[in-house]
Order: structure tokens, then C-alpha cells, then sequence
């Protein structure tokens, strides 16, 4: 078992002792072994089992998940949980504290993201005894890694996904651990804390790596540290250059591209690396010759890692109507691709 509980306590007995239900449910959380416990505790559960047992609340929530809510996997799947999610989300993103910048990308999203990544490599990933590394540096609740796990299990089911990530809130977090923990693929290999000052797997490279970082987000109370980095050159991991303090979308992909597997192309099994991250126009047209975007940008395609950018429709992301685009990022080299346009002009470009 990944994780247990010793408890004598169920949710039908708690409802069994509606004048004790708060000192039991308490009992029942600290029985937890101590991965899922700390889950729990990073939702200030203890604090919010006080709140609504103050507010004559905590009995009827408890007997509501007992009498009327089934959750299941036999009862609600994975992708439907995915959308309840979701719409919690969306209808109270506005009401919370959320961070300026985080916006929740929808499963549609995160699908075609998967799709494009996964799928020219598939004769490879099912492979027998092979485990494809997998990491998002922004993890957030984790739906990007769980959405890979479930698209390749669909297109193989012997495929294998091994599953890394990093988060700075605490309960998003929480939530990615525990999703992870649930289906026992690498909540270990999920690490607390922030990818640019702490990175947590400072030795690890990827297969794939998949990120929806914050849009648009100052990086000023971290910029000491990440300036030390920067000067470290290519050693580190912006090397190529620091865009604006007020935005550090382009940080999260140099962090990424330092994580590439190196590519060999004599190697029969799968090396190098391709990334798919999404970001508003911001990264694409911000900064002119010269800047850090610029540098950036011009270090990307002079190394020959662009793929492709994907512009997606407006009104997708939920608490934000801003155009969002697809970065596709790989150091696997195929040669040149010459594709016959309608016009008549040959386009080439690096595969």
C-alpha cells in the first residue's frame, strides 16, 4: 500500500457520533500514515474541521459525503473528476486569493499538448521495460502529468510514464501529490518549492517536459538569486539571457531546455527531449534587438529547438480571455522537412 490508515474511525461510524464528530475526524486524519497525512495537513485541515464545527457545519458535511456524494473511481472516472475540478475552478477562481497570472489550462488543452508530444514517439515509449521520464516544472495540480499518464495508457496500455514535478503553492501542491499518491505513479518524485531558487532535481533530464506557467509574473524578490544564476553562463540555466523583471515566462523555459536529454541519434532506444509550454504573446513579441527576450528567443532557433508555435483560440484558459500560444521545443535533429504550400513556395524547417 502507498499509503494506509490505522484509525478505527470510517466516515459511516464519524456519522455514528455526531456530539464527538470533530475530535474523531481528527483522529482519523492523524491515523493517515505520514505521506497522505501531510497532504491534509498542507490544507490547514485541523483549522478548517474547527471552523466548521464552530459554525454547526462539520456534521452535515461529513454525513453529506456518506449519504449523498459517491466518489469513487468504480462510481466517477478519473476524466470526470478532472471536469468537476475544473468547473470548481472556473466558477470561483475570481473569489479566491490566486496568484496574478495563474490561469488553469482546460484538459482540451492539455490533451493536444500530450497528443504532440507523445505521439510520434509511440513505437518507442511502448516499448517493453521502457519508462518514459516526464516533468513539469510548474506543476500546479498536477493535470498535465496525469493527462499524459491516461493518453498514453489509452494508446498502449503497456506504456509507461515516469512522472517529476515542482510546485510552489503548497496546496496546489497538496492536490498534485495526492492525485499522484491515488494512482501510485511517483508522488515521491513530486518536490515542493521553486523551480527557479530550489530547484529539486538539479540532476535530473527528461524524455518530455509539459509546463503552464504563470502569465506575466515579476520575479523581483527572487532576482539576486536568479541574476547569480544567470552569471554563471551556460553553466547555469539563463545563460542566454534574463527577460524583464516583470515577466518570467522565458525563465521557466530556459529551465526547462537546461533539463533536455542529450539527443544521440546512433542510440536505438528514445534519447533527446521535446517540451510543449504554454504562454501568452508576451514571450513572442515582447523585447527588441538586443533585449533578454530577444537573446532568448535568438539562442532558441539558432540552436535549431523551435518546432513550431500553436496559436490557440481566444476564451479558452478559464479566468482569462487573453491569446495563449503552444511552444513546441525539441533538441531531437531529423534533418530538414520540405513542405509544398498552396502558393507554390517550398517552406523548410528543422524537424
Amino acid at each position: 500500500m502507498k499509503f494506509y490508515n490505522i484509525s478505527e474511525f470510517t466516515f459511516a461510524k464519524l456519522k455514528d457520533d455526531a456530539a464527538n464528530i470533530a475530535d474523531n475526524l481528527t483522529d482519523y486524519i492523524k491515523g493517515f500514515s505520514e505521506n497522505a497525512r501531510t497532504i491534509l495537513e498542507s490544507f490547514d485541515i485541523y483549522s478548517q474541521i474547527a471552523r466548521l464545527e464552530k459554525a454547526n457545519l462539520l456534521y452535515l458535511v461529513v454525513t453529506k459525503f456518506v449519504d449523498d456524494i459517491n466518489l469513487h473511481p468504480d462510481h466517477v472516472s478519473n476524466n470526470e473528476i478532472g471536469y468537476i475540478f475544473e468547473e470548481i475552478i472556473r466558477k470561483f477562481s475570481e473569489m479566491s486569493n490566486e496568484t496574478a497570472g495563474e490561469h488553469f489550462a482546460p484538459r482540451e488543452v492539455i490533451r493536444l499538448m500530450v497528443a504532440i508530444l507523445f505521439n510520434p514517439d509511440m513505437y518507442l515509449i511502448k516499448e517493453p521495460g521502457f519508462m518514459a521520464k516526464l516533468y513539469d516544472p510548474a506543476a500546479g495540480t498536477g493535470g498535465m502529468l496525469s493527462a499524459s499518464i491516461e493518453y498514453a495508457a489509452q494508446l498502449c496500455s503497456q506504456a509507461m510514464i515516469e512522472v517529476y514535478g515542482q510546485e510552489l503553492n503548497e496546496k496546489t501542491f497538496a492536490i498534485c501529490k495526492s492525485d499522484t499518491m491515488i494512482k501510485g505513479k511517483g508522488y515521491e518524485k513530486i518536490h515542493l518549492g521553486n523551480s527557479f531558487t530550489d530547484d529539486a532535481l538539479p540532476d535530473e533530464t527528461f524524455h518530455y517536459m509539459l509546463c503552464n506557467p504563470p502569465f506575466g509574473v515579476e520575479w523581483k524578490k527572487y532576482e539576486k538569486l536568479i541574476r547569480d544564476e544567470n552569471e554563471r553562463g551556460y553553466a547555469g540555466r539563463f545563460g542566454a539571457g534574463l527577460p524583464r523583471v516583470s515577466d518570467g515566462s522565458l525563465l521557466f523555459l530556459q529551465h526547462m531546455i537546461s533539463k533536455m536529454m542529450e539527443y544521440d541519434e546512433k542510440a536505438t532506444s528514445l534519447t533527446g527531449c521535446r517540451l510543449g509550454i504554454v504562454f501568452n504573446g508576451s514571450p513572442l513579441f515582447t523585447g527588441d534587438a538586443g533585449s533578454g527576450e530577444s537573446e532568448i528567443r535568438k539562442w532558441i532557433i539558432e540552436n535549431g529547438w523551435l518546432e513550431t508555435i500553436i496559436a490557440l483560440p481566444d476564451q479558452l484558459f478559464y479566468n482569462t480571455g487573453i491569446l495563449t500560444y503552444v511552444w513546441i521545443v525539441t533538441n531531437r535533429k531529423k534533418g530538414i522537412i520540405t513542405l509544398n504550400t498552396r502558393k507554390g513556395v517550398d517552406v523548410r524547417y528543422s524537424a
